[in-house]
C-alpha cells in the first residue's frame, strides 16, 4: 500500500485513509488504484469499514496538476484517473461490508462524488459538500451525474451539478446524502461508537441486506420483493438467523 492511502484495522472495524493532507486529499491516478486495493483488501478482514480523509479534509476531488500533465500525454492517459477512481467506487456497492464515509472540512467534486458512492455518510457539521465541476468549466465523471438524481432527485442533481453551489452538513442530511451529522465535539467519537455497533451485528445479515438494497434498485419493485423473499427464507434457514431467534424469545435481545 502507498502512503497515498493508509489502512488500519481495529478490531472488526478497518479504517482507510484518504492521506495527501498538503492537497486536501486531492484524486491521483495511484489514490484512486490504492483506494479500491484498499477496500478488496479490508473486505475480507473486517466487518465494517470507514473511509476517512487526513488533515481535517475528506477530499476535494481530482488533482488538478496532476490532470493537466495526463491531457498533455493524451485521452489514453487521462482515461486511468477515471478509471481507477470509478472502480474504487464501485467496489463500494460490490464488496459485503457496510462501508462509511466520515466526512469532515471539504467533500468537493470527486470526494462529493466519492460520498454519493457510500453506504453509509456520517458528516461534521461543519463540513462543507459540493460538485463543484460547473464552478471550473468541466462536467463530472466520478459518478455525480448518475448518482446524485438517484439519492437527489432529478431537479435537485441538475441544480446542484449546474450551479456547483455547496451544500451544509444540514442540506446534505436533508437531501439523503448523509445519514447523521455530529458537532464537532462528537465527531470522532460519534463514528467510532457508530462504526463499532454496526461491527457487532451479524455480519451475514447485513451483507444480504446490503445486497438486497443494490439489487433492487435496479429492479421493477415486484422483481425486487421476489428477490427478497427468497433471500429471506434462504437466510432463515441458517444458523445464525436460528440463534438471533432465539436471543429474542429468551429476553436476551433489546427490542
Amino acid at each position: 500500500m502507498s502512503d497515498s492511502v493508509l489502512v488500519e484495522r481495529h478490531g472488526p472495524v478497518g479504517t482507510i485513509t484518504l492521506n495527501r493532507p498538503e492537497q486536501m486529499n486531492a484524486i491521483t491516478v495511484e489514490l484512486g488504484r490504492e483506494l479500491e486495493r484498499a477496500l478488496l483488501e479490508l473486505a475480507g478482514d473486517v466487518n465494517v469499514i470507514v473511509i476517512r480523509g487526513a488533515g481535517g479534509n475528506f477530499c476535494v476531488g481530482g488533482d488538478f496538476r496532476e490532470l493537466e500533465k495526463l491531457r498533455a500525454e493524451g485521452r489514453d492517459a487521462m482515461a486511468d484517473l477515471f478509471l481507477n477512481f470509478g472502480r474504487a467506487c464501485a467496489m463500494i456497492e460490490a464488496i459485503p461490508v457496510p462501508v462509511v464515509c466520515a466526512v469532515e472540512g471539504y467533500a468537493m467534486a470527486g470526494g462529493f462524488e466519492l460520498l454519493q458512492a457510500a453506504d453509509i455518510v456520517l458528516i461534521h457539521e461543519k463540513a462543507v459538500v459540493s460538485d463543484t465541476h460547473s464552478r471550473f468549466g468541466q462536467i463530472p465523471g466520478g459518478g455525480s451525474t448518475q448518482r446524485l438524481p438517484r439519492l437527489a432527485g432529478r431537479q435537485r442533481a441538475l441544480a446542484h451539478i449546474l450551479t456547483g453551489d455547496r451544500l451544509s452538513a444540514a442540506e446534505a442530511v436533508a437531501w439523503g446524502l448523509a445519514y447523521k451529522a455530529f458537532g464537532a465535539a462528537e465527531f470522532d467519537s460519534a463514528v467510532t461508537s457508530f462504526a463499532q455497533a454496526l461491527a457487532e451485528k451479524d455480519p451475514a445479515a447485513l451483507a444480504e441486506s446490503k445486497r438486497l438494497i443494490y439489487a433492487g434498485l435496479k429492479l421493477p419493485l415486484f422483481d425486487g420483493l421476489a428477490l427478497e423473499h427468497t433471500a429471506v427464507l434462504d437466510h432463515l434457514s441458517r444458523d445464525s438467523a436460528g440463534a438471533g431467534i432465539e436471543s429474542f424469545t429468551k429476553g436476551s435481545a433489546n427490542v
